[in-house]
Parts: C-alpha cells; structure tokens; sequence
C-alpha cells in the first residue's frame, strides 16, 4: 500500500520552511536482496560484526579519498548550506540540511578517527555507530541526489555528495545495499543496460523505429547501426533512450543528426548504457566494472571518436572519471587504456557529448532548420545537476550552460530562462537523481521537486512557457512523474533533441527520375 502525503503547495518566493523534526524519518527505500549484493561483490545480508566492518571501510575511504576526511574536519557549521538542499526545502526535515545530513557521518568520523572525539565524545558531538544511527544513515542518505548544489554556496567547498556516496558504500559493505541501485547496476554488468535488454530485443527496437522515421519523413532511411565494426562513432546513450518517452525522440534526434552529417556510427549491445549508477552508490571498484564495457566496446568495435547522449550523470562519469576508470581520455597507464589511446582520433574531444557534437554541427553550417515547426512551444532549459556542477562542454567557461541553450536557440524562436537564481552552478536538482527515481521514494521525490516546480511555475505564468527542455535521462524520467503533481502537464518535458528532430530539414531521398538524370 502507498504512502499518502501531502503535496507542497508552491510558494511565490521560496523562503527557509519552519523545522519539522524527523517528518522525513523511516525506513528509506527498499533494501537490496542477497542476489543484487552478491552479484556486486557486497555480503547479501548484514554481517555479524558490522560495527567494525563499518569503521574498517571508513578508515580505508579517509585513506583513499583525501577529499572525503578534509570535508569531514573542514565544517565550521556556518549555515551556509542549511537552506540550499531541494530535499530540506519541500520537507522541513532538519537532517536534510546538507550540515545535519553530512553530521550523521562525521559524528561517528569523529568518535573513532579524532583525538577529541575518542576521549571527550560528547564535548565534540561525536557518537557511536549503533543500530539508530545505521538507520538513520540509509534513511537519510538516500533523501540526498547528491546534486552538489550545497558545494556552490558553501565557503569551504564541503561536498556533501562525496560524504552520502562514501555512507552508501560503507552501507553496502556491511550488507546493507539499496534495491533499485544495486539491481540496476546488477544488469548493466551482466547484459549490458540498465533495462536487461538483450540483443535481439535491442536490435528489433532499433529496427522498428527505423521503420517510423522512414514513414514520418517520407521515405528518409535514418540509421540505427548496432554493433557496426569500424563506424566512426560509438553512441553511448541511456537505455531510457531506446523505449521510454520522452526520451526516444531524443535518440530519433541523434540519428537525423547523424544522418544529415554523413558521418558513421553504432550503438553496442554490449555497452548499450551510458549510466553508470557505480558513482550513486559510491563505489569506484563497480563504476570501473561498468566504464571498462565501454572501453571493450569501443575496441571491439574499432571506433575512432567516443560520443555520450543526453545522461547527467553518465556525461559526469564520461568526463570527470572515465580517463582513470577506463582510458576513453589522457593518462591511461594499463596495456588497454593505451591501446585506446593509439585507436581515438585526437582531433576530437574524448569523449564528446551529443550537445558538443551538434552545437559544432550548427556553427559550420552543416544543420539547417525549420525554427517554425516548433514555435506551439516557449521552451524553458532545465540544468541537470551533474552537467551544472561537475563537468564542461565545448573547452569554453561555463560551457555547459552556454551549449545546450545555443543548440535550442537554433531550433526555437521563444526561449526563456528560469530565474536566475534557479539555474546555471544554482540549478536545483529535479529531486529523483543519485539513485533515488524508484516509487518506494515517491515522497522525497515529490517534495524535493518543490523548488524546481516553483521556479518552472512563475516562468508559466509570466513567460508562457509550455515547455521544459532537459538533457538527463534521470531528469526526464522524474519530470514526466512530479510535473502532473504540481499542476503540469507531464507531456512539457523533452529532449533537447527532441526539439533538434521536430525543426531540422532532412535530405529527401531521390526519386527514381533524379538518380538517371546525368
């Protein structure tokens, strides 16, 4: 039976809500079984002597991660972040202040890893790692999309992301994993996607929709390769991408792009998934598992360019992480990473986003539109979080705002941003990212969409928009659930790609009397 709550009802101005103590307490999402856990190297239940495996794994990750114990000395609970978190906001719960949340571990940091914390506990605030403290950490942990907006306004540059990510994979040590991750991530390394799709069924998907844009152009073959050994690109994409609305029409806009450049490229069965949910639950040993598919692709393969879809955090994990994780970019020292290094053509950036790609497209002149075809729309563009705050595009300052705005610009005659302060570095997250878009958290879902939804509403009132543009994967699918909960309409979200494939011009093909004219 679902959980009844309340809808937040939007405020004209988003002010600091009123402290509700533990409203958001619970149980957090489902639990992982023993065969999600197993599958990932994690014990499948919670191990007798938990305590002290937790303190091992927090002594290994200060020790790995010299980011995570600096973030863990460095607060001086300032507040500056107290009113930053989407999640605080729609809820009221004072543990999601990105300081509180971030206290559940650092009271335990404290208690084993400081001298204070060992001998006078209490006069520092630090605490024991018993049965309510574990439940609070998997509680409140996963009421934290790891969005890293905390991190912009924070005088130190604490990330909390860092700290929920390190928690998580303590959690999953000690054998207590999320269900919705660790299935997801269970499939991605054994079939390939997110979805379990095999091949057969991929390549009859890519085939079907072949057929529906050649009968919705007029006869134009747009391409779906799969598995096409030395294409020039390999297209790694959401799997979200290849059935869900309204994320398919943003791959029917890859391919007429494609198409219209002239350029060859694939998609892979074996790494038909541009997610890599290895970084939601913090664990760098399985993100690597799943990047080095891609690298095997694009071997196999013998791809010259990489190329990421509209995916946040797949375009984070391709950007920030893939040249350590797997060699797709500089400085890969094993045998493999090397020989990708040799296979990728240098002219390009390795690996390229689809934005990056197609905004080059417009600028040469190679893309013409029919900027009319989309004028029902006033288009308004939502900053997915791992593209704001954890990566770039194009090589330029704060590329990563600037492409993707260019690139509907090019398509849409009315344009308007969200307020300022809603969007760009100070983007709210859409409140289902870091592993949380699963039903048995609808709630926090809900409610830490509150301040995007208010942001989105005034531009409706006063701007007409009717559209709301995203390229995140994560985003869309979140978007397409909460926009009917605040009044939307659930169909406003769309690919910026969608957007590029309703107003390009595409080549008709020749008719039989063309062909024999000299």
């Amino acid at each position: 039976m679902k959980k009844e709550f309340d809808i937040p009802v939007l405020p004209t101005y988003l002010e600091i809500p009123e402290l509700k103590e533990d409203i958001m307490d619970g149980e957090g999402p489902f639990k992982s079984t023993q065969e999600f856990q197993n599958s990932l190297g994690f014990p499948g239940e919670k191990v007798d002597n938990w305590q002290q495996v937790a303190i091992d794994k927090m002594s290994e990750l200060k020790s790995k991660y010299r980011s995570v114990q600096v973030f863990l000395d460095s607060c001086v609970k300032c507040g500056a972040c107290t009113d930053k978190c989407h999640y605080f906001l729609g809820s009221s719960d004072p543990k999601n202040m990105p300081v509180a949340r971030q206290d559940l571990f650092r009271s335990v940091y404290r208690r084993h890893f400081t001298f204070a914390g060992k001998y006078f506990p209490k006069l520092v605030g630090a605490k024991e790692l018993d049965d309510d403290m574990l439940d609070d950490w998997y509680n409140y942990f996963h009421q934290c999309s790891q969005c890293r907006r905390c991190s912009v306004f924070c005088p130190y540059g604490i990330d909390t992301a860092e700290i929920s990510m390190a928690a998580r994979e303590v959690l999953d040590t000690v054998g207590i994993g999320q269900k919705y991750c660790n299935q997801i991530l269970g499939k991605a390394l054994t079939i390939g996607n997110n979805l379990g799709l095999p091949e057969p069924a991929l390549r009859d998907t890519l085939l079907d929709l072949e057929e529906e844009i050649e009968e919705e152009t007029g006869g134009i073959a747009v391409k779906y390769p799969l598995d096409q050994k030395k294409a020039e690109i390999l297209l790694i994409t959401p799997s979200a991408d290849f059935f869900a609305e309204p994320h398919i029409d943003g791959l029917i806009g890859y391919g007429k792009v494609f198409h219209q450049d002239g350029v060859s490229w694939t998609l892979s069965s074996y790494a038909s998934e541009g997610a890599n949910f290895g970084m939601f639950i913090g664990s760098y040993d399985v993100m690597r598992k799943a990047a080095l598919r891609i690298r095997k692709a694009a071997l196999d393969l013998e791809v010259s360019r990489v190329m990421v879809g509209e995916c946040g955090h797949a375009w984070r994990v391709a950007y920030s992480f893939w040249n350590t994780l797997s060699g797709v970019g500089a400085g890969a020292a094993d045998e493999f990473g090397q020989k990708l290094q040799n296979q990728l053509d240098p002219r390009y950036p390795q690996p390229q986003h689809i934005i990056e790609y197609t905004h080059d497209l417009i600028q040469r002149g190679k893309l013409t539109f029919n900027k009319s075809a989309n004028d029902d729309r006033t288009v308004t563009f939502h900053d997915s979080c791992n593209v704001a705050r954890a990566t770039n595009m194009g090589g330029i300052s704060g590329g990563q705002f600037i492409l993707p705005r260019d690139v509907i610009k090019a398509v849409c005659n009315n344009y308007v941003d969200m307020e300022r302060s809603t969007i760009k570095e100070a983007t709210f997250c859409c409140g289902g990212g870091g592993g949380l878009l699963t039903d048995d958290l609808m709630e926090i879902r809900v409610k830490g969409a509150m301040p995007r939804m208010q942001a989105l509403k005034a531009v409706e009132k006063n701007n007409g928009v009717n559209t709301l543009a995203a390229i995140c994967a994560i985003c869309k699918s979140q978007f397409s659930k909460v926009l009917p909960k605040f009044d939307f309409d659930p169909y406003m979200i769309v690919s910026v790609h969608q957007l590029v494939s309703e107003a390009i011009i595409m080549d008709k093909p020749q008719t039989e009397a063309q062909k024999d004219q000299p």
